[in-house]
């Protein structure tokens, strides 16, 4: 089924006392819950409630302390958007659990790092505002409607989005998404002020978020949490040059075309030559005022980690290092891994760990560490989870454990030859 999106009535917030939940009433059914976003589970509420039944959601202010945010070196988010799933969907709730998991088994978290890894357990979901800094009113207030339709009919596929599910939690997940990015912008900037070396933000959430276009969603994605986190830095925060880095193996054609205009927002995307949305052209440099600060790269199929890590000495370092951002964001999609289904890169868990370590360093170098990254494609539960994991091992400084999870046997020869061409000529149109 699929719905036209038009004009709904808001959910209204209460603060709930419970830890770690979020507290609601909505208007339309009339009771409140406490939800926990790790498990699904609902604790406590004036009726019986299941989970996929959701409709809005809370949480207070707890900011970390200014000690809390000098000793970390990580500072992350979760966001599983457990309600928000499509059975044997690659874009479905075990993604970010599977994550967790991982980290929890790599000894990557607050229980077993102490200070070094910081958990923000609690954050202010996005206001309708702050999505309107990127997406229009009518697409975020017909989603908000479509939640009714969706509570009826348990899955609905939004009208002209491709394979865009929405499930009765959509609405309030992606809110919860967004205000998890933006949360960690706040941090990592409060800690900028204290310390040379401040922690990297990760938000680990979903839905994705890099194709969704102002008008609507697509692709999996339903509001651009990279681009609404890049408005919020410029408005909150005053960091009026923002570069964005997006390593999925798709095109982000969503954070492009709200950016395309702004000379402002750089954004920068690698991604498989022809694959989904087909967008992503490398003569797609921006237009107006923005032009020049917009690149694509599209890299040919086969590419891996020889390609990436040319590209990323070659166009991403210069790229940046002349922009000379005041914030660095990362669409971090794991899509391109070898392993996974949904395209013909072959990058590898250890690709991953070098690209964030080398984005830490050059956030250090450019922007006086202020980075942060956010989740996007990745639906191999397996390669997603170790890339991730392997992630973090690099922003504390770690050695990689690539070793242990990658295959050799998988890999095959990288078009080389193809690569270089592909580098060389977007070096020429942007004068690198």
């Amino acid at each position: 089924m699929s719905v036209a999106l038009t004009v709904g009535p808001l959910c209204v917030p209460r603060i709930d006392g419970i830890s770690g939940t979020r507290r609601s009433i909505c208007k339309k059914n009339h009771h409140w819950f406490g939800f926990n976003l790790r498990n699904g589970s609902v604790l406590g509420s004036g009726r019986l409630v299941k989970p996929n039944n959701i409709c809005c959601s809370f949480s207070t202010d707890n900011d970390p302390s200014v000690q809390q945010l000098n000793d970390a070196r990580i500072i992350y988010s979760v966001s599983p958007a457990l309600g928000h799933n499509k059975e044997s969907h690659p874009e479905c709730s075990a993604r970010v659990p599977a994550i967790v998991t991982a980290l929890e088994k790599n000894e990557l978290t607050p229980k077993f790092r102490g200070s070094q890894i910081l958990e923000l357990a609690n954050f202010k979901t996005a206001t309708i505002q702050d999505i309107a800094s990127v997406h229009e009113k009518a697409y975020v207030f017909g989603l908000e409607k479509a939640m009714e339709e969706a509570s009826d009919s348990g899955l609905i596929f939004i009208e002209g989005s491709g394979p865009t599910y929405a499930t009765s939690t959509t609405f309030q997940d992606s809110l919860i998404a967004a205000g998890a990015g933006m949360a960690l912008v706040d941090s990592v900037v409060a800690a900028s002020r204290n310390t040379l070396d401040p922690p990297t933000g990760f938000a680990l959430i979903r839905p994705p978020g890099h194709h969704a276009v102002p008008k609507g969603p697509m692709g999996f994605c339903v509001f651009g949490n990279v681009a609404i986190a890049a408005r919020h830095a410029q408005r909150a925060h005053g960091l009026k040059r923002v570069f964005i880095i997006d390593f999925d193996v798709h095109h982000g054609n969503g954070t492009n075309d709200a950016f395309t205009e702004d000379p402002d927002i750089f954004f920068l995307s690698t991604h498989q030559d022809g694959s989904y949305p087909g967008t992503g052209k490398m003569s797609d440099i921006g237009k107006g005022k923005g032009e020049g600060t917009t690149l694509n790269l599209p890299l040919p199929g086969g590419s891996g980690d020889i390609a990436m890590r040319t590209a990323f000495e070659e166009i991403i370092v210069p790229c940046v290092q002349r922009f000379k951002p005041d914030l660095i964001l990362v669409s971090a999609g794991y899509d391109a891994h070898v392993l996974d289904p949904l395209a013909n890169l072959q990058f590898t868990t250890g690709t991953y760990y070098s690209l964030a370590k080398d984005i830490k360093r050059l956030a250090k170098e450019v922007c006086g560490g202020r980075c942060v990254f956010f989740l996007e494609g990745g639906y191999n539960l397996e390669s997603l989870s170790s890339s991730v994991a392997d992630s973090f091992r690099a922003l504390l400084g770690e050695e990689s454990l690539a070793s242990e999870f990658d295959n050799p046997a998988y890999l095959y020869d990288e078009p080389m030859r193809k690569v270089r061409e592909a580098i060389d000529r977007a070096k020429s149109i942007h004068c690198l």
